[in-house]
């Protein structure tokens, strides 16, 4: 059943980026995740008084630092779902897994120390070897997602969508620290509804500000009716992933739902074709293939290093 509630929360976060893409050619980016943000904030609440959950928080800067960075990959994404291909965004902002290796792989050479003067050069070249041999894995997962992204990208993208690309790639950039911040809260003992509805929070009053600067779209009720889906996706297809990690019972079933999570770049291809039209040339799935392939490596090598990390967010 994890892998069913997994599959179902990547359908529900690629489809509501059909609604945000459908959305976008109607309101700014500031709009759409205001009100994406008013809907988490009324799901959620709704959600935790269900559960019994109190909405009550002993850290309120470290949610407050987690929204500022989802807000802004957040917005990344957003922005990126209406200037590019569907598929494409969707990759980009998936490849949260590859910058968190890049990340444990920085740390790990940060933290390695050359043997002292006097030592024997052997020792530091077997250290060395011994860091590059745990660490060479991850290295080769994110040296061939970059390549995939370089064959992705540089086949779908016109000219005028570079800016767009750079922002997608920003996307999931600070989807991994976002990741990494929830993985700090979760260490604190908070339950993820309580930081899912502080982000929904997070994500309205940043709207809000955005909207005072990029102005507001005068109302339409038909074009408004792609606001409730965006909020009520997001907010079923957290639950279902969180739902999904909660049902797994060890190590290897947690492996395998955190990879089916990518499922969903299938269903935004799916939708790319069917209902925008977009044109992806066939290095472009192939570099699409070895951004998942990649990223599903990365994921398994960095759960050796934070194995009871919680579900990453969309």
């Amino acid at each position: 059943m994890q892998a069913v509630w997994m599959i179902f929360s990547s359908f529900m976060f690629a489809t509501m980026g059909v609604c945000v893409k459908y959305a976008s050619e109607h309101f700014n980016s500031a709009e759409l995740v205001f009100y994406r943000g008013v809907l988490g904030i009324l799901f959620m609440a709704a959600y935790a008084r269900a559960r019994g959950i109190t909405l009550a928080t002993h850290y309120p800067a470290m949610h407050a630092w987690r929204s500022v960075i989802g807000v802004m990959s957040l917005s990344a994404w957003f922005y990126a779902i209406a200037h590019l291909p569907l598929a494409t965004a969707m990759t980009l902002n998936y490849m949260s897994s590859v910058w968190i290796a890049a990340f444990l792989v920085g740390g790990a050479l940060m933290a390695w120390t050359p043997p002292k003067t006097g030592a024997a050069p052997e020792s530091g070249a077997a250290g060395l070897g011994a860091l590059f041999s745990s660490q060479g894995p991850l290295v080769m997962a994110i040296l061939a997602s970059f390549t995939g992204v370089v064959m992705l990208l540089r086949p779908a993208i016109d000219q005028n969508q570079t800016f767009a690309g750079l922002v997608g790639l920003m996307s999931g950039l600070g989807a991994a620290f976002a990741y990494m911040q929830v993985m700090a809260i979760s260490r604190m003992g908070e339950p993820e509804t309580r930081t899912v509805f502080y982000f929904a929070v997070g994500t309205a009053v940043a709207g809000a500000l955005g909207m005072a600067v990029m102005g507001v779209t005068p109302w339409n009720w038909q074009h408004a009716l792609w606001l409730p889906p965006i909020g009520i996706l997001a907010s079923l297809g957290q639950l279902s992933m969180t739902k999904a990690y909660s049902m797994s019972e060890n190590h290897g079933g947690t492996l395998m739902v955190a990879n089916l999570q990518y499922s969903g770049i299938v269903f935004a291809a799916l939708y790319s074709l069917i209902l925008f039209g977009d044109n992806i040339p066939l290095i472009g799935w192939a570099g699409m293939v070895l951004i998942i392939v990649s990223a599903i490596a990365a994921t398994v090598l960095r759960a050796r290093a934070a194995p009871n990390a919680p579900a990453e967010e969309h």
